[in-house]
Order: C-alpha cells, then sequence, then structure tokens
C-alpha cells in the first residue's frame, strides 16, 4: 500500500516536458506525483476566453497601461493581450534581477500546462550538423549524443502530438512523422519559387507545427480560428491538457497537485541520493515534503536551475549535483526579433483570410557547405506572405459610398520575414542565486546575466540583409528591415543552464538527462541544451524526456535506482 506523500517517482513542472515525463511514467506503471506551482487549469473548462469576440473585451482585446504594470515583463511577448493575460505569471510577486545596464525577459506561465497552452507550436527535429557542432569548432563541450540516437525518439514523439509539415529532404532539419501540410499563400509559394530560383543553397517549407490538419489521438483537426493561445477547446494542438496530462490520467497512475512550489530537493548524504522534494503550498504557505524512488526536473530551464541551486548542501555547497560547477552556467537563447517585411502589387485579386496557424519556415543556410567569414553557426527564418487587415480609412480623402466602399477593402500583400539565430555556449552567461532579494516565499530570487556576444552580433548583421534579399529577389518594394533589439530572453527559448556532457567534471548531466553525481535525479527541460543550434527546441526536450523516462525505468528494474 502507497505510503501518505510517498510515490514512485516525482516530476517538478507540468508544462511541455513536465506532461511528457508524466505519461512516459505513469505508463511504465509508476505511482506519479506532478508538481506545479501555478493554479489548477482544465482543459476546455478554464479556458474563459477562448470564444470571446473582441467586442466582448472591456478594452476590445488590447492589453491596457495597467496591465503593462502589473505585467512589466509578460506583457513584452508577443502572445500577451486582454484574452490571455490571465495565462502569465505576475511579475510582481516573481521578481528576478540582472546586471546594471541589461536585460532578460523571463517569461512564464502561471498554470497547469505552463506556456504549453501559449507556445508557437514550431517543431523542428536537429540533425547531425547540430550536435556535431560544439566537437567541430570547440565552443561548449562535445554533446554525448548523436542525431541516430535521438531520431527513433523525434518519430515516437511526433507520432503522438500530430505535426502537420511537408517532407522535403532537408538535411538541416531531417523529414518527419508528419500529417498533411497546411497549404502555403500565393505570396508565400511566389517567394518560394524565387528563392529556388535565385539560390541553391536556399529552399523555404510550410511550417512544421503541432496544429492537426485532421483528427488526430482523438484530438480535432485546427479550424484556423488563430486563437491558440487562449487555449483551445478542440485539442487542435498539442499541450500538456490536451495530449499528455489527459494520457498519464487514463492509467490512474497520476497524482496532480497544483499550487506547489517546489522549494528544494531533498537529498539523503547517507545514500547518496534524492530522497524527495520540499514543497511550498502558493495559497497557503504551508511546507510538506514528498519523497520518492525517482525525480524529474521538468520546471523550465531557470525554474528548475533556481530548485537546483537553493538545494545546496554540506557535499554540494554550490547547488545540488554541482560538483563540475557548471550549474548556472552557459545560458542561451536564440536571439531574433528582427528581420525584414515588403509589399507585394501581385494578386490583387485574391485574399487569404483567416490565414491559418502556421507560418513558412527558411532553414539555415549559413556556414553549412561554405564557411561565412564572420560568424559561425547559422540562422532561419520563419517567414509569412499575408495580405494586409481592412483599410480602416483613417487617411482616406473619400466620402460616402466611396469612402464606405474604401472600407472593405483589404491591403497590400506583404511578406514577413523574422530570424532565428543559433546563441553560442559560453560559460560567462550565467544565473545564480540574488540572496540580497527574496520573493513572495522568502526564497532568494534568481540573477540572470546573459549577453549577445560578437558572433551573436555579426550574424545578426547577416541574417538582416539576406532577408531584404530575399524580398528583394521575390519583386517586394517599400522594404523595410525589423530589429526590435537583442535583448536575451525575448524569443523564449532559454536552455543550457545543467548541461549535459561526456564528461562528469564540464557537465552537470550524462546522455540519459540524468545526474553525474546523483543517479536517481533527471533534468529533461531546456536545462539539459549543450547548444542552441537555431530550430525551436521543444521538439528536442519532448525527444529526450521520452528517451530519458525509458532508461529510467529500465534502470530502476534493474535494481540501479533504489
Amino acid at each position: 500500500m502507497q505510503k501518505q506523500n510517498e510515490y514512485d517517482a516525482i516530476v517538478v513542472g507540468s508544462g511541455i516536458t513536465g506532461g511528457w515525463a508524466a505519461k512516459e511514467l505513469c505508463e511504465k506503471g509508476l505511482k506519479t506525483l506532478v508538481l506545479e506551482r501555478g493554479r489548477k487549469l482544465e482543459h476546455i473548462v478554464d479556458y474563459t476566453t477562448a470564444n470571446t469576440p473582441p467586442w466582448e473585451f472591456k478594452h476590445r482585446g488590447v492589453a491596457t497601461h495597467d496591465d503593462r504594470d502589473k505585467f512589466p515583463v509578460q506583457s513584452r511577448v508577443y502572445q500577451f493581450n486582454e484574452g490571455t493575460k490571465h495565462l502569465w505569471i505576475n511579475d510582481k510577486e516573481n521578481p528576478y534581477t540582472v546586471p546594471d545596464g541589461q536585460s532578460f525577459n523571463w517569461f512564464r506561465g502561471d498554470h497547469v500546462g505552463g506556456k504549453s497552452i501559449m507556445w508557437g507550436r514550431h517543431v523542428y527535429r536537429w540533425s547531425e550538423l547540430d550536435f556535431e557542432a560544439n566537437l567541430m569548432d570547440g565552443h561548449g563541450v562535445d554533446w554525448p549524443v548523436r542525431y541516430k540516437d535521438i531520431a527513433p525518439w523525434y518519430d515516437y514523439v511526433e507520432r503522438f502530438i500530430g505535426v502537420s509539415g511537408q517532407k522535403e529532404g532537408f538535411p538541416q532539419i531531417p523529414d518527419g512523422q508528419f500529417l498533411p501540410p497546411f497549404e502555403m499563400t500565393c505570396l508565400e509559394k511566389h517567394v518560394r519559387a524565387s528563392i529556388e530560383k535565385n539560390w541553391l543553397d536556399r529552399s523555404m517549407t510550410i511550417g512544421r507545427i503541432t496544429n492537426l490538419t485532421q483528427n488526430h489521438n482523438g484530438r480535432n483537426r485546427c479550424l484556423s480560428r488563430n486563437l491558440c493561445a487562449r487555449g483551445c477547446p478542440y485539442g487542435a494542438y498539442f499541450s500538456s491538457q490536451s495530449s499528455t496530462l489527459p494520457a498519464a490520467t487514463a492509467t490512474g497512475n497520476l497524482t496532480l497537485r497544483p499550487n506547489s512550489m517546489v522549494e528544494s530537493v531533498l537529498y539523503d548524504s547517507k545514500n547518496d541520493r534524492a530522497s524527495g522534494v520540499r514543497v511550498i503550498d502558493s495559497e497557503t504557505k504551508e511546507i510538506t515534503e514528498f519523497k520518492a524512488r525517482v525525480i524529474f526536473l521538468c520546471a523550465g530551464t531557470l525554474a528548475s536551475t533556481q530548485i537546483m541551486l537553493n538545494s545546496a548542501n554540506t557535499r554540494f555547497s554550490n547547488g545540488l549535483a554541482n560538483s563540475s560547477g557548471e550549474l548556472g552556467h552557459n545560458l542561451m537563447d536564440h536571439h531574433g526579433n528582427a528581420g525584414a517585411t515588403g509589399e507585394f502589387e501581385l494578386f490583387k485579386n485574391k485574399y487569404h483570410s483567416p490565414g491559418g496557424p502556421q507560418s513558412t519556415y527558411i532553414p539555415r543556410f549559413t556556414n553549412i557547405k561554405d564557411k561565412h567569414p564572420d560568424f559561425i553557426r547559422g540562422y532561419a527564418y520563419q517567414a509569412m506572405g499575408r495580405r494586409d487587415g481592412w483599410n480602416p480609412g483613417n487617411n482616406e480623402p473619400a466620402f460616402g459610398k466611396e469612402y464606405k466602399d474604401s472600407l472593405i477593402k483589404p491591403g497590400k500583400w506583404r511578406f514577413t520575414m523574422f530570424s532565428f539565430g543559433e546563441t553560442l555556449p559560453n560559460h560567462k552567461n550565467h544565473v545564480k542565486l540574488n540572496k540580497e532579494k527574496t520573493n513572495k516565499f522568502g526564497l532568494p530570487v534568481l540573477h540572470i546575466d546573459m549577453k549577445y556576444r560578437e558572433n551573436e552580433i555579426n550574424m545578426r548583421k547577416d541574417y538582416l540583409a539576406s532577408a531584404r534579399e530575399i524580398i528583394e529577389a521575390a519583386g517586394g518594394k517599400n522594404i523595410h528591415t525589423i530589429d526590435y533589439g537583442m535583448v536575451p530572453g525575448a524569443v523564449i527559448h532559454e536552455m543550457g543552464t545543467a548541461r549535459m556532457g561526456r564528461d562528469p567534471k564540464t557537465s552537470v548531466l550524462n546522455k540519459w538527462n540524468q545526474c553525474h553525481d546523483i543517479k536517481n535525479l533527471f533534468i529533461t527541460d531546456g536545462s539539459f541544451m549543450a547548444s542552441s543550434a537555431c530550430q525551436n527546441p521543444s521538439l528536442t526536450y519532448m525527444a529526450f524526456t521520452a528517451r530519458a523516462v525509458e532508461y529510467c525505468v529500465s534502470e530502476m528494474k534493474k535494481g540501479n535506482l533504489k
């Protein structure tokens, strides 16, 4: 009989990787406790704004000055508005610090499912090029795995979550298990043809996303409402709520506990293992300890690292399982929020509405065959060809019927590109505890020190120029580059603070996402990443999580994890 507060496994976090860890552990028969610091959020029932039309919002869906005051960081993210603000964390109650003169945007959900409700849903495989990069150019540590090790797990994850996409044979983003793709707009097809005509090393494909083009695994196909960030009542894109948590619940092995802030991992020095976690109730501040045979940290890169740092003890004085000294270091986020946009006079008799949830994708083309003189690694683009919105008539000289007719005419076709550039692992980009400032739980806040450096700055210059070049070659006019600044965290792909590697002296985790120092402690969120590539990373997180659970349970059966 199971003892109170004792489980086979504990999973910290219920987002993209926490949901996957829960599903895999529960389906393998382990009684599993999932701890989520945020509030309860039930699928469908709690998507309170999912079907709200703009006119029913007090401010027509737009974030207000009061919202920006309460959410000074969260309100910077593109998904933040009147219909989604309740899903983002309260910045004033959850502070962090940065060095003077620096910035970092730490975007966080505050509910069961985490950012899996609000994420961008693009999923691209890494290639052999990415797993070999550190070894080839000497930055960071060599990945202890290669593409062939992860490919079967990409297959496994894709078959479950449902990925719409087009097989292309691009070596830098290997093909996967795809549902039928969404269709490109006429302008997107035109730009793709132009790219393939003008460059041998560049191309464009439809975005590979977890929005379903057909019913899949009990979920309904996407209706292209473009309200994804509010939560989808049809389950038409992958989230913890729509997919992994229901699968875990169906086993009867899941216990989900919201409002549970994990303060630290408990360490059993006698047996040299993690014995459980200490939890603060987010509402009552009551402290409870839970025990388990194995623990998976999936709270998110920065949150999991904060827990590890806060779990320091007499053996690990600089953070739990940190004999290497690398815990908290090598923080990465893609650099982007920059590109170009241009107008097109084509296709005046066509209008694409509502446009669908997808964009197109231009895979990396730099430093694959030819070496760029100014930087290493590479970048990719997500791009969209759409017509501008209906003419508001603000500057129209017309009157009467002519004026009214102008209000219902769509604007010009526009092609817009945004970049995603790889950031190199760098020991100086790090996080640590700021013991001079505490949060509402009385715990030291995280101090985040990250800068983009010469390689990223040079790469940015190139992808701004290349974006303009691509649009111009396709016949675009009034081309403008877009640059919202290089603010770390802005792309929401933070990773790398508990990297995996071959050598325990230079890494925190082994190739199974298992701590070198503590064998029954696994970390499978973005913390484990040894480099960043330029692809959206969530598919890779999911694949590594499923793989880690398979290994963990196998070791438990052998008696190696007691």
